[in-house]
């Protein structure tokens, strides 16, 4: 059984070794893995996946690895072994991804990326690029640099009472406010102390800085709003204000580009928006705070027919992937900028803004975000247009009123899955949600006590289901049935159970959605006793004979 991937990847490279390949060449393929993903390289095997063995020369695993020390600097320390692969013998040498930024001993300092059709190449790392990735790898913090030609005129007065102005209305760090202006830099990191000479940051210009400093100095900081109605534009604006302002101005676009609808809930009516407030708030200011500002690219709000998204240049930060965004402990690739936003109440001061993204579709039964089109460029955060389920809403609004406080994210993660799935194991669950399976089954089991979800069989082939009052809350108790009963032989059951949980009472309209047989059984059971047949025509329903 073939071992050895059929076709090159991010992490993945082929070299042939059939004309000897050169040493040099293998060095600058170590150094362009080793400053991306890492990954692993297989010499003797051709482009298109055909394996053709390696010379005599590469069949020394220890020497590969010495060599690969010797001529990279600082020194990567790799894994090598020959395997044997249809018959030919290949070196496998595995590439560990580098915390920092590693050279060739010629100086060569080179990246991996993946060409249109899919496929590898190595490209130069150009010193601009640097202190970008370097900021992925947590080693620097770009918006805690200061700016050596900027000065404090370069901060804008209006802007800093903007920034006060929203820590008074957000709830941020009220303690700042009685500070002075240039103690009120200082605390936020806006300015800092250069040979004597306070200067700005990029956070600080960022915050408060004159628009026209920022097209000077971070000419990469732009932002950019869209509402598209099918191929008609009506808005396609860009701008390159202080992040404060734009942060404003992009909240109120939002208000009058987000309809909403209303729910009755009991003597009230709540209006439950398009798209929920929260999450907009917590993406815009992810993409804000985690963006690359290396590189020359808009964070990107766009309202279409299909939903919102909000795409922000560079990948995740290091650590983070699409498997672990609800777990991952939070860290910022902007620390400074991302303590400042937190204590002025403009991003959560957990740090858990993505936990309020999730919730702002399951709360309405809507389909989760997706981060799935992000890339190692771009960060691409899609929340669907959906209809509202509004019976799913009513039931977590009611848990949380009776608990007094909000569910916990892998609660209701826990809710969406079941509401989506009807029916799942513990495994099932886990793999779902993206946790494991110890904290699901605690969070599961929870739910349980709460009487929101219902435990099915025991040990190994245990499932569960939303409770059956959840179902007859959503006037849906057929589908209960239907869950419950899925293990059950005789449809009889099916039909005697539906009764039970409907006062003794089902009608052929209940039946319907039942397997095709337990429709026929009505009659069987009323000819056995069981049921008994009242009315006619329309009218009719069946009654239990108790």
């Amino acid at each position: 059984m073939r071992t050895i991937p059929k076709k090159e990847a991010l992490t993945v490279e082929f070299k042939s070794d059939q004309a000897g390949y050169s040493d040099s060449d293998l060095i600058d393929e170590i150094v362009g893995m080793t400053n991306t993903q890492g990954g692993d390289l297989y010499l003797g095997v051709e482009d298109n996946g055909e394996i053709t063995g390696v010379g005599k020369k590469r069949q020394d695993p220890i020497g590969a690895v010495a060599l690969i020390a010797n001529r990279t600097i600082p020194s990567v320390s790799a894994r090598a072994e020959i395997i044997e692969e249809e018959g030919y013998p290949v070196l496998k040498l595995e590439i560990p991804m580098s915390r920092t930024i590693v050279a060739t001993t010629d100086g060569k300092i080179l990246k991996r990326r993946l060409k249109l059709d899919g496929t590898p190449e190595n490209v130069p790392l150009y010193p601009y690029e640097i202190p970008g990735r370097l900021s992925e790898l947590s080693l620097l913090d770009y918006s805690g640099q200061t700016i050596q030609d900027a000065t404090i005129d370069d901060l804008d007065p209006n802007e800093r009472i903007r920034l006060r102005n929203i820590i008074k209305f957000r709830k941020g760090d009220n303690t700042l406010l009685e500070l002075s202006d240039e103690e009120l830099d200082k605390a936020l990191q806006l300015v800092k102390e250069d040979h004597g000479i306070l200067r700005p940051t990029i956070t600080g210009l960022l915050l408060i800085g004159k628009e026209e400093k920022i097209k000077e100095y971070i000419p990469t900081a732009k932002e950019s709003f869209q509402v598209l109605e099918g191929t008609q534009i009506r808005i396609n604006e860009e701008y390159s204000k202080p992040l404060l302002a734009t942060f404003e101005l992009f909240e109120g676009h939002m208000r009058a580009w987000n309809p909403q609808r209303e729910m009755e809930y009991g003597l009230f009516r709540v209006p439950i928006p398009e798209f929920s407030d929260a999450a907009f708030r917590e993406g815009l200011v992810n993409a804000f705070c985690h963006r690359d500002y290396t590189i020359l690219q808009s964070v990107r709000v766009a309202i279409e027919d299909e939903g919102l998204t909000i795409s922000s240049p560079g990948g995740f930060v290091e650590g983070v992937n699409l498997d672990n965004l609800l777990t991952v402990e939070p860290h910022s690739r902007n620390p400074v900028l991302a303590d400042a936003l937190k204590r002025i109440g403009l991003a959560e001061k957990t740090g858990r803004g993505i936990d309020r993204i999730y919730e702002g579709s399951i709360i309405y039964g809507r389909p989760l975000p997706d981060y799935s089109e992000s890339t190692g460029k771009n960060v691409k955060l899609f929340i669907q247009r959906a209809e509202p389920d509004l019976p799913f809403t009513r039931m977590i609004s009611n848990e949380e009123n009776r608990l007094g406080r909000s569910l916990p994210i892998n609660s209701l993660l826990i809710l969406s899955a079941l509401q989506t799935l009807r029916r799942a194991s513990l495994h099932e669950l886990a793999d779902k949600i993206h946790v494991n399976e110890m904290r699901t089954k605690a969070n599961v089991e929870k739910l349980v006590e709460a009487g929101l979800v219902e435990a099915i069989g025991n040990t190994s082939a245990r499932t569960y289901i939303l409770s059956s009052k959840v179902y007859r809350d959503q006037d849906n108790m057929t589908g209960y049935v239907r869950q419950t009963g899925i293990d059950l032989i005789k449809h009889e059951e099916l039909i005697i159970k539906l009764a039970q949980t409907q006062h003794g009472i089902v009608t052929r309209e209940n039946v319907v959605d039942l397997p095709s047989q337990a429709y026929r059984m009505l009659k069987r059971l009323t000819d056995s006793g069981k049921l008994k047949l009242v009315g006619s025509g329309r009218g009719a329903h069946y009654e239990m004979v108790k």
